[in-house]
């Protein structure tokens, strides 16, 4: 089954947990290992077949698209929320109409995921019968830069089961995502958390996840950034 051609890649953020770093440059294009942010996770969605890729903007937007502009594939459109960010959720649901009717990837515009692609084994999990979410996930314990409580586990079939009020979870979301547009049905107008559609999908027992295990590392912060080079290099 060929995977997604299309993807929406989330790079509206202030990136305010980088502190200095992002002052004058949005965290998209920090470099990890001489490489910035986006054009690694950009790398990934080229090499698994995507041909066309939605950037959504908002801080410092003309740096992200004059960097854009010197790259080749996939082709590059953007989602413009100058305006107003409309947080996960909202960005999405502004991007459908360049997003197409069948089920598209979801990444961060901060991933790094060591070891082998880890989008061709998301996508070779998507069951489009029986899921509206697939999201991939890490080990809490192998997360390099990680420092928080986890946000899943997994039932016996696979499907999401939040953390809820238990202290722990043993999965982290790595930030990429398969979707179908039938998720955003009935969607809030304007900024809106994704977690409430994700929720959504989970009491319909549609949200499912996958777990990646070659290693993930959370860029969120100074010392993530500096954790992410060393394993990379």
């Amino acid at each position: 089954m060929t995977g997604p051609t299309r993807a929406m890649v989330l790079a509206a953020g202030f990136g305010t947990r980088m502190r200095e770093l992002t002052k004058n440059c949005p965290k998209p294009l920090l470099p990890v290992a001489g490489r910035p942010l986006i054009d690694r996770t950009l790398d990934q969605l080229e090499e698994v077949g995507v041909t066309d890729a939605v950037v959504n903007v908002h801080y410092l937007p003309d740096m992200v698209r004059d960097h854009m502009s010197k790259r080749g594939t996939p082709r590059i459109c953007f989602s413009d929320e100058t305006d107003m960010i409309l947080e996960t959720g909202g960005g999405i649901a502004k991007a459908l109409p360049l997003l197409g009717n069948e089920p598209f990837y979801v990444v961060n515009s901060d991933n790094i995921w060591l070891g082998e692609n880890a989008l061709d084994p998301l996508w070779e999990c998507w069951n489009l019968a029986k899921m509206d979410a697939l999201l991939l996930l890490a080990p809490v314990e192998s997360a390099i830069g990680y420092t928080r409580a986890g946000d899943f586990a997994l039932d016996d079939e696979g499907r999401l089961v939040r953390r809820g009020d238990k202290a722990t979870a043993p999965f982290v979301f790595t930030g990429a995502q398969v979707l179908h547009p039938r998720l955003f049905e009935n969607a809030p107008e304007g900024a809106f958390s994704l977690n409430l559609l994700w929720d959504k999908a989970i009491a319909a027992g549609r949200a499912y996840g996958v777990v990646h295990t070659d290693g993930w590392c959370d860029v969120g912060t100074p010392e993530g950034l500096e954790e992410a080079t060393k394993a990379v290099m």
